[in-house]
């Protein structure tokens, strides 16, 4: 995978850094009010890539170059607060007791969700052009998928540990390879004309799918932070089996390749177990031997519906559905 496409003076900055000999010495990046939220949305993202596959042309010392730390910590504050702040606006009443349940918490955030599906309207009404976008903004997650889960495992103590890691192996493919949710992804993509390539659509990625990526890497990387990943986790498979049901339905009305219909096919079964496994044996086991991880599961619950319902209005209001 190149660099991106800058979309402002800040991502314009680190991309020439990026295209240069790890520098030792301190850089002054520009102030947010010289910056676009895209710009500072596509800085993060380049930033975390680093921890993944990297870039072809950056040199890998890059990683944790101390001259990009103070820049990774600022938007990765500013991010966490924008969403702290909503999360403290927008999440549902809950009861007063220490002992609430944390299982039944996350399904009052997930009943409490109202935003507009993505998934029905593929399955009804979309255009094959409407999907092949849905699919590259997709690509950007899909074709990394559980990879930023995984950073969470050596956090957790043996019975949530046991349990994230039943879940990620199924993820994987069970050791095989060509079973990987990533490499399904990528053989549908390339099986619909589009390019399998990680991250070949980074420039066209929309600023709420920047964040919910960025937002993943971020709670994945950041020990503090293992509570919200797994309550984004809880939520994603738990409102998973039936829109990847949906999906599959409707690539298979547009008529596109089975192998892109058998992407979503996987997760309706898949995903229904693993939303047991991760709200039982994964989150209220956390929540068991940490209670003061519970706030932090539901946040990281209502930060994943949040994030997908802006991604989801940002592609309908570019499609002109009302």
């Amino acid at each position: 995978m190149r660099l991106p496409t800058p979309r402002g003076p800040l991502s314009d900055l680190v991309v020439g850094l990026l295209s240069r000999p790890v520098a030792t010495d301190a850089v002054i990046f520009p102030v947010r009010d010289e910056t676009r939220p895209d710009d500072e949305a596509i800085t993060l993202w380049m930033l975390h890539e680093l921890h993944y596959r990297g870039f072809e042309d950056v040199d890998e010392a890059w990683e944790w170059a101390p001259a990009l730390m103070p820049l990774r910590h600022r938007l990765e504050r500013n991010l966490e607060r924008s969403l702290r702040r909503r999360f403290a606006d927008g999440r549902p009443g809950r009861p007063g007791s220490p002992d609430r349940d944390v299982v039944a918490d996350i399904e009052a955030v997930i009943t409490a969700s109202d935003g507009r599906s993505l998934a029905r309207h593929v399955q009804r009404h979309a255009s094959r052009e409407e999907t092949l976008h849905l699919l590259r903004q997709r690509s950007i997650y899909h074709l990394k998928e559980a990879d930023p889960t995984t950073w969470v495992v050596p956090r957790l103590e043996a019975t949530t540990k046991a349990a994230l890691v039943q879940v990620q192996y199924d993820e994987y493919g069970v050791g095989d390879p060509a079973r990987l949710h990533h490499e399904l992804f990528a053989r549908g993509m390339a099986a619909s004309g589009l390019d399998r390539d990680y991250g070949a659509y980074i420039d066209e990625t929309l600023l709420p799918v920047l964040e919910q990526n960025n937002a993943l890497s971020m709670f994945g990387l950041h020990r503090r932070l293992r509570g919200a990943a797994l309550g984004h986790l809880a939520v994603f498979e738990a409102t998973s089996s039936v829109p990847s049901r949906q999906l599959a339905q409707g690539l298979a009305r547009l008529e596109f390749p089975d192998a892109m219909v058998e992407y979503y096919d996987e997760h309706v079964e898949a995903d229904a177990v693993h939303e047991q496994l991760v709200l039982h044996d994964v989150c209220a086991a956390l929540v068991a031997a940490e209670p003061d991880q519970h706030d932090e599961v539901l946040f990281g619950a209502w930060t994943c519906l949040d994030l997908e319902g802006r991604t989801a209005d940002a592609l309908f209001d570019d499609w002109d559905v009302a």
